[in-house]
């Protein structure tokens, strides 16, 4: 049996990777949800642009689990 420890060694390290961006790009909209709380607490905060980043961040999350469903189930192909 013969293993191909590159490839192997490329699967890690690109699902190390995105695994490293999903959790970046959640952590950035739970701070967005933050700058909405912190401008309802004192007005004048910018609490739109905070919900804006928030709902950009929890959409860019939700397209990745839902492109990883696509390729691991087969009966979407």
């Amino acid at each position: 049996m013969h293993l191909n420890w590159t490839a192997l060694g490329q699967v890690t390290a690109v699902s190390i990777g995105a695994t490293v961006a999903v959790v970046v790009v959640f952590a950035l909209g739970v701070l967005g949800l933050a700058r909405l709380e912190g401008a309802r607490e004192h007005p004048g905060g910018t609490g739109a642009l905070g919900l804006g980043q928030a709902v950009l961040c929890f959409v860019a999350c939700a397209a990745v689990v839902a492109y990883g469903i696509y390729l691991i189930v087969p009966r979407f192909h």
